[in-house]
Parts: C-alpha cells; sequence; structure tokens
C-alpha cells in the first residue's frame, strides 16, 4: 500500500553527513571494515534510488556531505529556502566516492567539479539553479509544497510510475 517515500531529517540539519567521531574510529580499522561501511552505503542510496515508489527529499536544513548524497538519491527534491549545502569532504581528506555518482547525475559534471573541489557552502537558491534540487519552498510552506507533490504521485498509476522509473 506504500505509495511514495518521503526523507526528511529531524532536529536542525536534513543531515549533516557522518558522525565524526565515529569516521575517526574508522580510520583505525582495516581495509576490508573499511570497504564493507562504504558498500555499506553505496547499498543504501542505491535501494533509494532504485525504489519503484517514487522517493521525495524534504531538505528543511543543511545537506553536507552524505546528506547531498541522499538528496541526489532521491527522485524528486524540495529544499527549504534556509537549507544550504555543501560536499565536505576534502576538508577532511577524503573525497566524495560513494556519493559521486547521484550527486554528479543530479547536479551535472561541471558543478560538481566545483563543489567537490572547493568544498564551498551554497544557498537553496544554487542548489535549484544547478538542478540538485526542484523546487523552493519557506520553511513555513514546506509541508504544504511536499504534500502537494505527493498530491500529483498519489494519482498517479502505481504500476506507471514504477514502469517509469525503470526506463529512466
Amino acid at each position: 500500500s506504500l505509495r511514495a517515500v518521503v526523507l526528511a531529517g529531524h532536529g536542525p540539519a536534513f543531515c549533516a553527513g557522518a558522525d565524526l567521531n565515529w569516521m575517526k574510529r574508522m580510520s583505525g580499522y582495516g581495509e576490508k571494515e573499511n570497504r564493507a561501511d562504504a558498500m555499506a552505503l553505496a547499498a543504501m542510496l542505491n535501494t533509494i534510488y532504485m525504489m519503484k515508489k517514487p522517493t521525495v527529499a524534504r531538505v528543511h536544513g543543511p545537506a553536507f556531505a552524505g546528506g547531498m548524497g541522499l538528496v541526489a538519491a532521491c527522485d524528486i527534491a524540495i529544499a527549504a529556502q534556509e537549507a544550504e549545502f555543501c560536499l565536505t569532504e576534502v576538508k577532511l581528506g577524503l573525497t566524495a566516492a560513494t556519493i559521486s555518482p547521484y550527486v554528479v547525475a543530479a547536479m551535472g559534471e561541471r558543478y560538481a567539479r566545483r563543489y567537490f573541489l572547493s568544498a564551498e557552502r551554497f544557498t537553496a537558491a544554487e542548489a535549484f539553479r544547478i538542478g540538485l534540487v526542484h523546487d523552493l519552498a519557506t520553511m513555513e510552506e514546506l509541508d504544504a509544497s511536499v504534500n502537494a507533490l505527493l498530491g500529483h504521485l498519489l494519482a498517479a498509476s502505481p504500476a506507471a510510475i514504477a514502469a517509469s522509473k525503470e526506463l529512466i
């Protein structure tokens, strides 16, 4: 009976990326453990991306690092005008390898080059301009915007949506 999935954060951020203390602990792990962890993240993003039901990112606050991967893996993203975005990995001596296929597909190679390399923060308006998010709303109107989109998704045939996702 599930018709759509809305991915939303709880608290001030949509998703600020991985827990840095946990990442520090992971640095002491071997290649096997680190690879397994990366593969678990990759499997989660692929599950979101390949889901037969439509997925919607409801971005109410900062979406940094892996949070940008979550946004990009969803079919549709709606952000509050106050939301910020950043690919912080290079500041931590890392690459955004696991999220890169989704982020590059969402924003395009040229913008991915800039933001992957510079790790600069950018606004929701910029995320909209470069195609990472589809719509912007005030914080007060964010839920209404998501609900309006869900109304369109619920009016469509579930089988046709699944077939369309497979076609894409």
